[in-house]
């Protein structure tokens, strides 16, 4: 019987999960199989590790796990639900303890949920907000260009300002985060099209 209390442990199983959600987001049949993991799953876990640097009481093991769960129905393909239920079995698949599975799955459901996260575990905030943050960093929001260059301009433009609007007011919950993007989704929304008052003179009103 595997105890979750032992560190040792819980690290090979988390690693052992980290490998499979890695080797399935890296299939040619996923979409985004190029650059999902380097450019999203990773970053996704460096800023919640950071954001548990500042919230001690964390549990670092289901924050990491939840970083690797929270996207696996999208990562075979299936629907949001497929997050909860296949990704339980995998979870289990891997020898995770029930109540370990139990309780990320739980919180992959609030995180997907996006209502009412300031109200939820620190766990479930901590990945919320690192998951929406992350698609502040880096060449995330021009993969959507790259993988849609199909469509019209226009609503390549109103697609992501959408979305960096629900990601900035829905994801991302904890102060902290809020304050360290700040500057990062001023300057995505001039890059997207929506420019500034002023450029050299800064406004303060």
């Amino acid at each position: 019987m595997i105890k979750p209390d032992q560190p040792f442990i819980m690290q090979q199983l988390i690693e052992k999960f980290k490998q499979a959600v890695t080797d399935l987001a890296s299939k040619e049949s996923f979409i985004h199989h190029k650059w999902y993991v380097k450019y999203h799953l990773d970053i996704v876990e460096k800023i919640a590790l950071e954001l548990c640097e500042l919230h001690k009481a964390a549990d670092r093991n289901l924050v990491v796990t939840l970083v690797w769960l929270h996207d696996y129905g999208k990562i075979i393909g299936k629907s949001k639900k497929e997050t909860l239920t296949e990704g339980g079995k995998e979870l289990m698949q891997v020898g995770f303890p029930r109540a370990f599975v139990d309780k990320a799955v739980e919180a992959a459901r609030l995180v997907d949920k996006k209502d009412r996260l300031n109200e939820a575990s620190i766990e479930v905030q901590i990945v919320s907000s690192a998951d929406g943050a992350s698609h502040l960093t880096g060449p995330f929001q021009f993969f959507y260009w790259y993988e849609n260059s199909d469509k019209p301009f226009e609503e390549l433009v109103s697609n992501n300002i959408n979305k960096l609007r629900r990601d900035w007011h829905k994801k991302i919950v904890l102060r902290e985060v809020r304050e360290a993007f700040q500057k990062r989704k001023h300057y995505l929304h001039e890059l997207l099209g929506e420019m500034p008052g002023k450029f050299i003179i800064e406004d303060h009103h």
